[in-house]
């Protein structure tokens, strides 16, 4: 079986994003990247089926050079080759072409990747790669299991979960608790330093550009009203909220 797993490389959560503004786009200086959780989520549970039935992982992301050291991380966690497809893609159509583009040329049985990023949370990568294959679509999967010629899966749904026998090919999008996140061995960095990362070009069939980005303001403003001034709170609701 081969696992193909879709990876985005996206801000720590933890970093303070900033506007340039000479480019009027966030500004990557001082950025720590990580490799996108839902994405390593997917990831683990590919490594744990190639240790448990010998499957071949197949790491893919679409983005530049500077993106390299978090594949390799990929590939000292387990994972038996990776795939940089070299551009900068800002839709979710341009990245889903790219991964159809080589799974076209490069048929896999299994693809995994999170159920969304963490930066732009479009959430529909996914979908689109399944629907331009032809391919099984689930998401959010929590459970994942080999079935003979196909899989068990557990899938989040409204209002709690169902237990579904999906058919092979597949593209899922994966969240907790589908594995554990994994740490790299001592063994697996030396490893992953000769492992092959295999660089394709990058065909760009979107003419969106991003003009300017913007920083919604999280800060919220608090007023404490007294039990007894109720009409005070209503006064406040209808002219600084117009929820009244």
């Amino acid at each position: 079986m081969k696992i193909l797993v879709c990876i985005s490389c996206v801000p720590d959560t933890t970093s303070k994003v900033t506007i340039d503004s000479s480019t009027s786009q966030i500004s990557t200086q001082g950025l720590t990247f990580i490799v996108g959780p839902y994405d390593d989520y997917a990831l683990s549970r590919a490594i744990e089926l190639k240790e448990s039935n010998g499957a071949e992982v197949i790491v893919l992301h679409v983005g530049g050079a500077d993106s390299e050291p978090l594949i390799r991380k990929c590939l000292a966690l387990g994972a038996d080759s990776a795939v940089r497809i070299d551009g900068f893609p800002t839709t979710s159509s341009q990245i889903s072409n790219s991964i159809v583009n080589y799974v076209k040329q490069n048929p896999v049985d299994l693809i995994l990747m999170g159920k969304e990023s963490i930066d732009y949370n479009s959430g529909i990568v996914h979908g689109l790669v399944a629907g331009a294959l032809g391919y099984t679509h689930f998401n959010p999967v929590m459970h994942l299991d080999l079935s003979g010629d196909g899989l068990n899966l557990e899938v989040e749904m409204d209002g709690g979960k169902m237990d579904v026998f999906c058919p092979l090919p597949a593209v899922l999008g994966c969240q907790e608790p589908i594995a554990e996140w994994k740490i790299p061995s001592m063994r697996g960095i030396m490893t992953a330093r000769t492992k092959e990362i295999t660089v394709l070009p990058f065909e760009s069939v979107s003419q969106i550009q991003i003009e300017k980005a913007d920083i919604a303001e999280t800060a919220r403003k608090n007023k404490m009203i007294k039990a007894e001034d109720a009409e005070q709170l209503i006064e406040l609701l209808r002219t600084e909220t117009n929820v009244l």
